[in-house]
């Protein structure tokens, strides 16, 4: 991207996520006392992720049950299924309330935060936690290239049932071929994978 496309690009992230905080503050109100009111435990869960600065917490309401730390913690089998793409197909730490934000990704509003705040894009790769960052190898590169977006290339293009390295290979090609005119375009298609219910990560 050239200068004047990455100033675009931030003057689109700073409006579009002020608007989005604007209009969506009543549903992030509504759905943050649902989940408290679920099992008494904390609205907003904080990931730690990987950033252009260094380590951030990106902003969710929280999906999974207070115990999930330890689910995993105790359940080796679990665990190791995890490890391979550090997500998994119906996963037992995700409350009733969590999957139903994770289909309609409303789990990841708060993250509007995030990119007022200038951690995150509208648009970019995937967020990952700092685990996940020697699993990019040689593509680790990519993360001090571009911040993390809310939504991007992998998201409204790739297989829900894609490979990591599929989606590792989708990150760097957005990195490399990455434009403003590009991010317009995902941004566009975004409301439609989400309107089909995709399940977000």
């Amino acid at each position: 991207m050239s200068a004047g496309e990455r100033l675009c690009k931030r003057a689109m992230d700073v409006g579009g996520a002020a608007l989005g905080l604007v209009l969506c503050a009543p549903v992030i109100g509504v759905l943050a006392l649902l989940v408290k009111v679920q099992d008494a435990g904390p609205a907003i869960y904080r990931r730690r992720v990987i950033g252009l600065a260094g380590e951030f917490d990106a902003f969710k309401l929280r999906t999974m049950r207070v115990d999930a730390d330890d689910i995993l913690s105790r359940d080796t089998a679990l665990r190791e299924r995890f490890q391979v793409n550090f997500k998994l197909k119906d996963d037992p730490r995700v409350t009733r309330l969590g999957r139903f934000l994770r289909r309609w990704s409303l789990d990841e509003l708060p993250q509007l935060w995030n990119v007022v705040k200038g951690e995150m894009s509208l648009v970019g790769p995937r967020m990952i936690s700092p685990a996940e960052h020697e699993k990019y190898g040689d593509a680790a590169w990519i993360f001090s290239a571009r911040k993390p977006g809310l939504t991007g290339y992998w998201q409204v293009d790739g297989k829900k049932d894609c490979s990591y390295a599929e989606r590792v290979a989708m990150d760097v090609d957005y990195v490399e071929r990455g434009s403003l005119l590009w991010d317009m375009k995902i941004l566009l298609m975004t409301p439609v994978r989400v309107l089909r219910g995709k399940e977000a990560e």
